[in-house]
């Protein structure tokens, strides 16, 4: 008994760990709703035990025969009736203005948060499983514990005074009418756990059945899916994970449902013995007729308000459940936090400008002993040009990837004008960055947006987004839009057009330029989808663009990495030569044998 008294008590104090940040969340999102439905609660706790005492006084008042006396209580009655409810419509709309404004703001909540995790973490399954769960019933988890905060509040109220009143009856009838609601919310609490557990085990399954839907459903899988005859196979493993969720969900809802029931007649028993109980006593003449009518409301109403405590408590303890999987995700460390801001030991660029230097810098992924990178020491000067040429694989990416700060060394440092990455500001460091990624990103918004996002500061720039896109080479695809810069590009919304993956890559160089300020310029595959006419355009024009600004190249294309001041060539994440174009091939070694292997294909 002992041991059970303790896990109850343990299970009810977890279920009020998440209650205070909880509040917290609603208060922050509306105090005037929140102050609202607080006054509310409180008008709605007492009200039902007015209405229990006008009650008895109406049945005396019937039984003297005081016709005025019986009238003016029942007229009193239903007003207190009509006020009650009032009050409750006001809280229903008040709990519904409050969640649909903290289900918004906790879904913001998660997606700022999403965007400030690092590349490391959306390379992580564990942190994809994290964010599925903290985003299910992300909308209505946040209030629900409010409002079960406040329901329990309300029900704690009423049930107090019914106790009261029940107290000058017999203190037996209160222990029974508390007993017999435990055994229901203790098997509620079970279920309610099974449920959490089952939906976290579920998380990547849903993310796989997300996947599924989203490969079926899009036009970017399409093509392939139809001409490979891959949606049979693709919707029978959707179909197998949808059934396989239900089947489970059926199990537990039937178990839960009928556990229900059969508890459910314990408190039907308490509450038809209690009644005999009254009754009897009232027939015997030790009670009237209005104390009878009293008690009898005070019992079924105390014990419908003890069981909605209970009910409160239980749900509570399910929504604490999944608060915790929302304040796991909020609670993650990130580069973007705050506090790694605030440590930021240089806020704004320095005066002098001496370049990039690696300095024995080494790169593995968490969890793997496997170099990407190692033994990584050169050093880019000011307004110099470096390609990085290498078979995939190499490494040239993850060069990218650690001097944009998306990764961090796992040995070695990274310097910028002689001032380590790490103790750059994030937002500085990379505002002097321009990059065009080998896997850029195809926005659906318009010509003009896909272009500005460049420079976030200057997307409604429209002299600096049309100097990107002739910098880019991509006038000619604007000029053939039916809505020149304005045209909404890809096929999701209205009147959207798609791009060919040349002039996807030209939009995505003119991206690259709209960081007129940015003196990093970095070009991964810049020309991988354009014609040879294109690229010789881009050619022709890169060197004049990069002109007094650091450049990096990333290119299996030879006369493109030529152009560099210095070309490094990469092999299994280490420096395997470095020197000129020149310099190389006279080395006659792999740089040498590449370059004559890629002149051979135009012969």
């Amino acid at each position: 008994m002992v041991q059970f008294a303790k896990k109850i008590s343990h299970t009810l104090i977890d279920s009020f760990r998440h209650i205070p940040p909880s509040l917290k969340l609603a208060w922050r999102s509306s105090k005037k709703l929140c102050i609202t439905i607080g006054i509310l609660t409180l008008f709605a706790a007492i009200l039902p035990i007015l209405v229990a005492i006008l009650g008895k006084w109406i049945v005396d008042a019937i039984m003297a025969h005081d016709f005025r006396l019986t009238v003016y209580w029942v007229i009193a009655e239903a007003l207190i009736i009509a006020f009650q409810a009032a009050i409750l419509r006001g809280l229903f709309l008040g709990q519904g203005l409050l969640g649909a404004k903290l289900g918004a703001d906790v879904n913001i909540m998660i997606l700022e948060k999403a965007v400030q995790l690092e590349l490391r973490h959306f390379e992580n399954s564990d942190i994809y499983d994290s964010l599925t769960r903290a985003r299910q019933q992300a909308s209505v988890r946040p209030v629900a514990m409010v409002t079960d905060t406040l329901q329990l509040l309300q029900n704690a109220l009423t049930f107090l005074g019914y106790v009261g009143l029940l107290a000058s009856f017999s203190a037996w009838i209160v222990l029974g009418l508390i007993a017999a609601a435990i055994p229901a919310t203790v098997a509620e609490m079970r279920f309610s756990n099974a449920a959490f557990r089952m939906r976290n085990r579920r998380s990547p399954d849903n993310r796989r059945l997300n996947y599924l839907e989203y490969v079926l459903a899009n036009d970017e899988h399409a093509k392939e899916v139809k001409v490979m005859g891959l949606s049979d196979l693709f919707l029978q493993r959707y179909k197998s994970l949808a059934y396989r969720f239900y089947e489970e969900d059926k199990r537990l809802s039937t178990s839960r449902s009928i556990w229900a029931y059969v508890l459910s007649l314990l408190a039907t028993a308490t509450f038809y013995v209690s009644y005999g109980v009254m009754a009897g006593m009232a027939a015997l003449g030790k009670a009237t007729l209005g104390q009878l009518t009293l008690y009898l409301m005070a019992f079924r109403q105390g014990q419908q308000a003890f069981q909605s405590c209970l009910t409160a408590v239980g749900s509570m303890y399910e929504s604490n459940l999944y608060m915790s999987n929302l304040f796991e995700f909020l609670n993650i460390q990130t580069l973007e936090s705050e506090d790694a801001l605030k440590k930021a030991t240089h806020p704004a660029p320095p005066t002098s400008h001496s370049g990039i230097r690696f300095e024995n810098v080494g790169f593995h992924y968490n969890g793997s002993d496997k170099w990407v990178l190692r033994n990584i020491s050169l050093e880019i000067p000011a307004g110099k040009s470096l390609a990085l040429v290498g078979h995939n694989g190499a490494g040239k990416s993850t060069f990218i990837k650690l001097l944009c700060r998306l990764y961090d060394p796992s040995e070695g440092r990274i310097l910028l004008d002689g001032i380590d990455l790490k103790e750059w500001d994030l937002h500085v460091l990379r505002r002097r960055i321009g990059v065009v990624f080998q896997d850029f990103n195809q926005y659906q918004l318009t010509f003009q947006e896909n272009v500005g996002v460049g420079s976030i500061d200057h997307v409604d720039d429209v002299p600096q987004i049309r100097r990107s896109v002739v910098k880019g080479g991509a006038e000619e695809v604007a000029a053939g839009l039916h809505s020149d810069i304005a045209t909404p590009l890809g096929r999701w919304f209205h009147e959207g057009v798609e791009l060919s993956g040349g002039q996807w890559q030209k939009v995505a160089l003119a991206r690259g330029f709209m960081r007129e300020d940015a003196d990093v310029l970095i070009f991964d595959e810049p020309t991988a989808a354009l014609d040879a006419d294109a690229e010789q355009v881009i050619f022709e024009r890169f060197r004049q663009l990069t002109a007094g600004k650091t450049s990096i190249l990333i290119s299996h294309r030879f006369p493109t990495v030529r152009m560099a001041d210095r070309i490094v060539v990469l092999e299994h994440g280490q420096i395997l030569e470095q020197g000129t174009h020149d310099e190389l091939i006279l080395a006659n070694g792999t740089y040498h044998r590449l370059f004559n292997l890629q002149a051979q294909g135009y012969l």
